[in-house]
């Protein structure tokens, strides 16, 4: 499906100042690559579609090809033709230019999503909820951190400039109001961005590090919508901030002694009559318990894309509300998975692994996947854990990365979701950057070391 043209010219019309129309996909680390349109040829875009090369979804987080992805060297790095998401048009807010953007997605000659585009491997694994006539309404919570934009190699991070000066790193000031306060101006542009790109931002409230925050985001009953939120919102947050003279990152942990950032995932199940099958008559549902079996069941194996990055294993530590282990719980932030239960509809899972850093197509992906294996094979969760009390049958999660990949390649969970060729690609991805890792000797090492071995 492609964007209304009558909408798109009308949008036009009623945006007559618009220059650039900004089009863009997602890579597989979740970051956004494009090009910048005259407005004379948007339209043109927009109707007929925009060729980038399909290497573009195959790119490690330094923006370099992956050859062992299979498409770049040896391809001839063809193209392929993307097309507008519908109802993606919309104004970007932070930029002193007028312009627009609109999210694209990959099609192949036949007119099917292409294979590596992230946003089609979500597809497919909703496609399976479709044909069970189940439909998830599904949310994002996003962490992040506010920094000063003034870095150097000996302060590579710290935190924003407040009224009060530099934060002392023994605060946390979490819930603050007053922190809210201090940027008053940079939040109300982003309240002012998501409202002109329908982007349905809910609570925001400070968190536990300096200059650390949350935006949740609405429940919608639509899992690929609420990925798009989830990466307009990391767009709206980073531009906002430099439009106030700050950095945004979400990264998940920019300082190792403070929190980390997550994204943590809630969702619940509709039927066809709408009703939410979670919801028992006095609790969870079976239904909610097997997805929660899944989810655990399946969870090990789904870590290279819930910390898909070297510093994202920083951030599980014990005690961060950061979870260490396949564990679930009732309404209890310790454990990997917390059981809501509240009115009928509102009664849900919250995944609490995935950090912030993630690509959040392929984090619903996973979760949704192990969920709906879990109903179908009907597993069983185990017992709930009280407090941060983790029983010795809670399998410990992954926390080096290159043992996580090892799983994921090998892992018929990941085969099943991705399918062969996204998980080969996702997973020479990730290899290209360990192998970067591995060459890089750290700042840490050389003070250790040096002198003293």
């Amino acid at each position: 499906m492609m964007v209304d043209i009558e909408y798109a010219k009308t949008f036009f019309e009623q945006n007559p100042d618009i220059e650039i129309l900004e089009a863009f996909v997602i890579d597989v680390n979740g970051v956004p690559r494009g090009k910048w349109i005259p407005r004379e040829r948007a339209i043109d875009v927009l109707e007929k579609g925009m060729a980038m090369p399909r290497s573009v979804y195959a790119l490690d987080i330094w923006g370099r090809d992956v050859n062992a992805a299979g498409l770049a060297e040896g391809t001839g790095d063809p193209d392929g033709l993307c097309f507008a998401v519908p109802e993606t048009l919309s104004r970007v807010t932070w930029l002193g230019r007028p312009t627009a953007q609109v999210l694209l997605a990959m099609k192949d000659p036949d007119g099917n999503g292409f294979y590596g585009d992230p946003r089609n491997v979500l597809a497919q694994v909703l496609s399976g909820f479709t044909r069970r006539g189940l439909t998830p309404v599904v949310a994002t919570e996003l962490e992040f951190y506010l920094i000063d934009p003034v870095r150097s190699a000996l302060d590579p991070v710290r935190p924003p400039r407040s009224r009060e000066g530099r934060w002392h790193t023994g605060q946390t000031q979490v819930l603050s109001i007053s922190e809210l306060q201090d940027f008053e101006g940079v939040f109300h542009d982003i309240s002012t961005a998501c409202s002109a790109q329908n982007v349905g931002a809910d609570t925001t409230l400070r968190e536990n590090g300096p200059g650390q925050y949350e935006i949740n985001l609405n429940h919608v009953p639509n899992a690929l919508q609420a990925a798009d939120y989830a990466v307009f919102l990391k767009r709206i947050v980073k531009g906002v901030a430099r439009k106030h003279d700050l950095d945004a990152t979400f990264m998940a942990k920019p300082y190792g002694m403070q929190a980390g950032n997550g994204m943590h995932v809630h969702f619940s199940m509709l039927d066809r009559d709408g009703n939410n099958i979670y919801a028992g008559e006095n609790g969870p549902s079976e239904a909610l318990m097997h997805s929660v079996g899944g989810l655990l069941e399946n969870m090990g194996e789904s870590m290279a894309v819930f910390a898909p990055h070297a510093n994202s294993y920083r951030r599980l530590r014990p005690s961060e509300h950061a979870p260490t282990y396949a564990s679930w719980g009732i309404d209890n932030r310790s454990a990997a998975v917390r059981v809501i239960v509240a009115s009928k509809p509102a009664t849900r899972i919250e995944h609490r692994v995935a950090g912030a850093d993630t690509n959040p197509y392929l984090v619903l992906a996973m979760i949704l996947s192990a969920a709906l294996a879990g109903m179908k094979e009907k597993r069983q969760p185990g017992g709930a854990i009280s407090g941060d009390s983790h029983a010795v049958n809670h399998e410990p999660l992954p926390t080096n990365w290159d043992y996580a990949l090892q799983r994921f390649t090998r892992s018929s969970f990941a085969y099943a979701t991705f399918g062969q060729k996204y998980r080969t690609l996702y997973s020479a991805c990730k290899q290209q950057e360990l192998s970067e890792f591995s060459l890089r000797v750290t700042d840490v090492e050389y003070d250790a070391y040096i002198r003293t071995v």
